[in-house]
């Protein structure tokens, strides 16, 4: 298993690195795209992973979801370059506008801001969670042509809450993602 498998996650605070089973590797990259770009690109580097697994927290736009989901695909929500290209697309640019996960049922909107505030374009675009990370995540596993996964726990609802109740909950998904690591490496054996 060593080196096949690379657990990313934002803060230690998300997943402790002495719970995880022995053999596996796990990245913290701080919050936003950009310390998620480079602490990705240089793990890529040092460890040379055959598969991406991102653990995070994130807040729900879609009221119907909670728990632990599966992100299937990412969007950047925060990418507003108008008129020069529709918000969500990097103009003059050939990478995806969306990215998507070998599996899973949920849409995420990627961005360097914390979701306080409804947000019509996330419904436009059936944007189910949010989060600062997973965009930047998928995007370098794509350049590097390594399939993802990633699970979200849903520590809030987006709202004038969200910050306060993202720290409250901030760890709470813990036991849930390292059931759902378990359950993964079974199958990888």
């Amino acid at each position: 298993m060593k080196n096949d498998l690379l657990i990313i996650a934002a803060l230690e605070s998300e997943l402790k690195s002495d719970a995880l089973p022995s053999g596996v590797k796990i990245v913290y990259t701080g919050v936003g795209k950009i310390n998620a770009s480079i602490a990705c690109f240089q793990a890529i580097y040092q460890h040379q992973p055959k598969r991406i697994i991102n653990f995070g927290t994130a807040g729900k736009i879609n009221p119907q979801i909670h728990g632990l989901l599966e992100v299937g695909t990412v969007v950047q929500r925060d990418m507003n370059a108008e008129p020069l290209a529709p918000r969500g697309e990097t103009p003059y640019s050939h990478t995806p506008v969306k990215h998507h996960s070998s599996s899973g049922l949920y849409v995420c909107g990627t961005g360097d801001s914390f979701v306080n505030s409804h947000d019509e374009w996330l419904h436009q675009q059936k944007v189910d969670l949010v989060d600062m990370e997973l965009y930047a995540i998928a995007a370098v596993a794509h350049h590097h042509n390594i399939p993802w996964q990633s699970f979200k726990y849903i520590t809030d609802d987006a709202n004038e809450q969200s910050g306060d109740d993202w720290q409250g909950k901030v760890n709470y998904g813990q036991e849930l993602y390292l059931a759902k690591l378990e359950e993964l490496l079974s199958v990888i054996k």
